[in-house]
């Protein structure tokens, strides 16, 4: 399977229209260089956000309700566009209004057949808790797909073991990352989180970021990291555990990965981490024990 993150540079979309037709242009590029899985960031819905009035789209959380007009046009857009071009797409996520001023940031999983899936994020960032109307999300997901099962880890959650953890003993044998980063730390904390889940595991890991300067959003400002497809680190994978990473300035990056060679990696690999994950559950080691050295 053919699988495609964007590096998508924030722009300042007039209208929901001009924002879909930007999309649109993103998605059709990576579809026409075969991929079957594509990927869009983080916060990809704030984008939209920019046709707001100026004092509100300063304003996140009167950005936010601003932003709900538009909800059904977005959910829309993603199953069009899995449609259009038979693919499986991460439609980035959107800030979804819970109906009491809370919101949840949530990424679309629309499939070719146009139908909607979704996993909310589940722990927030200091940002999210400053906010005070974002709440974490309450079920961890795996979804079936024509090339078996894949999850999805919204940006901070790919730094927590045990969702990915608990997604792949579910099956899960690709996660998907939308993310967004305002500083080359916080960029360094989601790699690092997409290459150790995927050596824990054994599983592809594929991380899509925002790019650019947005100076008129106070969540999109900034955006740095790099768009890349993460491997296990053993036989018959890249020895540095990245099979594709998109360079300063590209839209995607792209991969071919075979999750059929996963199982042949657990079977036969150098090491087991996968199986070998129990290890450290050891009832006797539960706990470290205080010697003086």
């Amino acid at each position: 399977m053919r699988v495609a993150v964007a590096q998508y540079a924030i722009g300042e979309p007039a209208d929901f229209a001009a924002f879909a037709t930007r999309v649109a242009e993103h998605v059709d590029v990576a579809a026409r260089a075969g991929a079957q899985c594509v990927v869009l960031p983080e916060y990809l819905a704030l984008e939209a956000a920019a046709a707001q009035a100026g004092e509100v789209r300063a304003d996140f959380v009167r950005s936010l309700d601003a932003l709900q007009g538009v909800r059904a046009d977005y959910e829309a857009l993603a199953r069009e566009l899995a449609r259009r071009h038979s693919i499986y797409l991460v439609a980035g996520t959107f800030l979804v209004a819970r109906g009491d001023g809370r919101y949840r940031n949530r990424a679309w999983l629309a499939t070719p057949e146009g139908t909607l899936a979704f996993q909310d994020k589940l722990t927030l960032t200091g940002f999210e808790r400053a906010s005070g109307v974002i709440e974490p999300g309450d079920a961890l997901k795996v979804f079936e797909t024509a090339f078996g099962r894949v999850a999805i880890d919204v940006c901070y959650d790919i730094e927590f073991p045990l969702y990915a953890r608990a997604q792949a003993e579910a099956g899960a044998t690709l996660i998907l990352v939308p993310s967004c980063t305002d500083t080359e730390a916080g960029a360094n904390r989601v790699r690092i989180g997409c290459q150790a889940r995927a050596l824990e595991n054994q599983v592809f890991v594929a991380c899509a970021v925002t790019a650019g300067i947005a100076d008129w959003s106070p969540a999109l400002d900034r955006n740095t990291g790099s768009a890349a497809i993460y491997t296990p680190v053993d036989h018959g994978f890249p020895p540095d555990g990245i099979a594709a990473a998109a360079p300063e300035g590209s839209e995607w990056s792209l991969a071919d990965v075979d999750l059929g060679a996963l199982a042949e990696a657990r079977r036969e690999g150098q090491v087991a981490n996968a199986a070998d994950w129990p290890a450290q559950e050891r009832p006797a080691l539960a706990r470290a024990r205080v010697e003086r050295a």
